[in-house]
C-alpha cells in the first residue's frame, strides 16, 4: 500500500503544488490504483509518474469543490485512449453523477469502458475479501466526506523450511496447507496446517479526509490508522480563519491524529500563501503535538508497512 501525492495544494494550482489528488497504489495487493479526488491537471501530473490510467479501478471524490473534481472528466475521457477497458467505479457526494454525465455529454466524449457512479452515504461503501472502505460526512461548506480504507488481515506466511524438514515437497500440497487444509503424506503423516503457517498478518488502515473543520467523524475515521492524510490549509494561530472557511490548521490536524491514536500524520491541501520556505515550519508546528508528522509535496510517496511489533 503506497500513497502517492499527485497534487497537494488548496484552492488553485500553484507553481509548486497542483490541486488535490492522491493515488493509493495497490499494485501488489490487487494490481490496481485507487484515486482520491481528481483536481485540475491530475492527468498531467500522472504523466510524470509510473502510474497507468488503465490501472485506475476506483475513484473516490471527497466533495464537489472545483479543486477536487475539475480534472475528472479529462482523466475519464483520456483513459479510453490509454488502454483502459475495465470498469471504473466513481464514488462521490450527491451531484457527482450529474457532473460526470453532463461533462461527457456536452463534450461528446464516449468512454470505451463501463463506468459505475455511486452516490455516497455514510457507512461501508465497499467491501470484498481484501478491503473495506468506510465513508463519513465531515464538516465543510458543502458535503465533504472522509474515507477509511481497511485492509483485512492476511493469512500468515507459509513456513517453507519447516515443511521441507517434515518431508512436504513444494507444489499443490503447499497451496492446500496455505488454505488451511489438512494434508496426508504418502507415508501416512498428517500435516496440520496450523503448525506450518505463521500468525495472520494484521491488515493496515489508511484514512484520507476531505476538507473539514475539526469534527468527531474525522477522529473516528482516523482511529488507530497507520496513516492519516489530513488537510492543513492554515498555519498555527490561524484557527479562527480556518473555522470561518471550514478548514483546519496544522495544530488541529495534529490534535486529530493524537486523539485518534494514529501512527503517522501527513499534512496536505496546503494554501499557496505558504511558499517552500514556510513548509518546514508548518510541519514543525504539527510536530509540537504529534511527533510523527510529515508535510506532503507533489510526487511524494509514502509506503505503509505492516506492523511487525
Amino acid at each position: 500500500m503506497d500513497v502517492f501525492f499527485l497534487g497537494t495544494g488548496a484552492g488553485v494550482p500553484a507553481k509548486l503544488r497542483n490541486v488535490t489528488s492522491i493515488a493509493l497504489k495497490l499494485l501488489e495487493e490487487r494490481g490496481v490504483v485507487w484515486l482520491f479526488d481528481c483536481g485540475e491537471a491530475t492527468q498531467h501530473q500522472i504523466l510524470h509518474t509510473s502510474i497507468k490510467p488503465r490501472r485506475i479501478e476506483k475513484i473516490f471524490i471527497t466533495h464537489l469543490h472545483g479543486d477536487h473534481i475539475y480534472g475528472l472528466p479529462g482523466l475519464l475521457s483520456s483513459r479510453s485512449f490509454q488502454g483502459g477497458d475495465s470498469l471504473v467505479t466513481v464514488y462521490g457526494p450527491p451531484g457527482i453523477k450529474e457532473y460526470i454525465e453532463v461533462s461527457l455529454k456536452i463534450s461528446k466524449s464516449y468512454l470505451k469502458y463501463p463506468i459505475e457512479i455511486i452516490k455516497l452515504e455514510e457507512g461501508i461503501i465497499f467491501e470484498d475479501d481484501q478491503f473495506i472502505v468506510e465513508a463519513r460526512l465531515l464538516e465543510h461548506g458543502i458535503p465533504s466526506y472522509g474515507y477509511r480504507i481497511i485492509e483485512k488481515d492476511r493469512p500468515g506466511t507459509l513456513l517453507a523450511d519447516k515443511l521441507q524438514a517434515a518431508g512436504v515437497k513444494p507444489g499443490p500440497d503447499y497451496r492446500k496447507i496455505k488454505n488451511g487444509e489438512e494434508v496426508i503424506l504418502d507415508n501416512g503423516t498428517v500435516i496440520d496446517p496450523a503448525e506450518f503457517v505463521g500468525p495472520p498478518q494484521k491488515g493496515r488502515i489508511i484514512s484520507i479526509l476531505g476538507d473539514t473543520r475539526v469534527c468527531q467523524n474525522a477522529q473516528l475515521l482516523a482511529h488507530k490508522a497507520d496513516l492519516l492524510v489530513h488537510e492543513a490549509t492554515f498555519s498555527a494561530g490561524e484557527e479562527s480563519l480556518a473555522h470561518e472557511y471550514f478548514h483546519s490548521s496544522t495544530l488541529q490536524a495534529a490534535e486529530t491524529a493524537l486523539n485518534a491514536d494514529a501512527k503517522k500524520l501527513c499534512l496536505t491541501h496546503i494554501s499557496s500563501r505558504y511558499d517552500r520556505n514556510d513548509w518546514q515550519q508548518l510541519e514543525a508546528e504539527a510536530k509540537t503535538i504529534f511527533a510523527n508528522t510529515v508535510i506532503s509535496e507533489d510526487f511524494m510517496e509514502i509506503t505503509v508497512p505492516y506492523d511487525h511489533d
